[in-house]
């Protein structure tokens, strides 16, 4: 299965060090693929349907997908702790870690 590569524009500081607000970044388009923790995900916000976010996996559970920001700033992320597990229906694209 032929994936496309999606340029996404990095909004926030939630990803850095990673990334920079600002930053553009190549990511898969997700048609299903496996993924893995420490993969970086792209995912429409479960609360706020147009906005998409940028996080990582940090734990793939059979009910959900744990995502966590890279800043180490607890206040920098909004990110499961904030709304909970992401559900893979929900993921746009990825990057492999």
């Amino acid at each position: 299965m032929d994936s496309r590569i999606v340029k996404v524009i990095v909004k926030g500081d939630s990803m850095w060090p990673t990334w920079s607000d600002g930053s553009i970044v190549d990511f898969t388009e997700f048609n299903g693929q496996e993924l893995k923790k420490s993969d970086l995900i792209a995912f429409f916000h479960p609360f706020k349907p147009k906005v998409i976010c940028l996080k990582r996996i940090k734990e793939i559970r059979a009910e959900g997908i744990f995502v966590q920001g890279d800043n180490p700033d607890p206040l920098a992320s909004e990110d499961s702790h904030n709304f909970g597990l992401i559900q893979p229906s929900a993921i746009t694209a990825y990057q492999e870690s």
